[in-house]
């Protein structure tokens, strides 16, 4: 039985970029690097991209079931997960930690990618089959960050 919907999936990966894009703020703020600043701030201009452009799919999809036991319960269910497995908002200076150079804060984004990826390619499991397509938008456009955060990672280590 598919429980979730394009439509609240869309919420949530919109949920998904705007805790990035806090996250990405908070950590320019904790370092002084600048180089370590500006990706950090380039990171942050990227997640909103996503979040508009996740913006705009979501005013396309129609809701198309209700399995709430109450309005909003499964959104809510994602979002919890979200905001405390993909940007740990609440530790973000425990994540800036164990960031010690640009590489490992290139790193840390590389990976909230591919745990993004890994959450959207299991969220279509309870996603109707006919709104696959919506996702793969969805994972599409986060595969794209992935790729060009580690070009990114290596062409700096090339250089260096």
């Amino acid at each position: 039985m598919k429980i979730f919907d394009a439509k609240e999936i869309f919420q949530i990966a919109i949920r998904i970029e705007e805790n990035g894009e806090k996250f990405y703020h908070e950590a320019v703020k904790l370092t002084d690097d600048i180089t370590t600043k500006g990706i950090f701030k380039l990171l942050a201009e990227e997640e909103k991209k996503h979040k508009d452009v996740f913006s705009r799919l979501l005013s396309s999809v129609t809701k198309d079931i209700d399995f709430d036991s109450y309005p909003g319960e499964y959104i809510d269910y994602l979002q919890t997960y979200v905001n405390s497995t993909i940007f740990k908002l609440d530790k973000v200076e425990e994540e800036m930690s164990k960031i010690k150079d640009l590489y490992s804060g290139l790193d840390f984004a590389i990976q909230r990618e591919l745990d993004s990826i890994l959450y959207y390619q299991e969220i279509k499991r309870v996603v109707p089959e006919n709104q696959h397509a919506k996702l793969d938008i969805i994972i599409d456009e986060e595969r794209k960050h992935y790729k060009e955060l580690t070009e990114l990672r290596n062409e700096l280590q090339e250089g260096a």
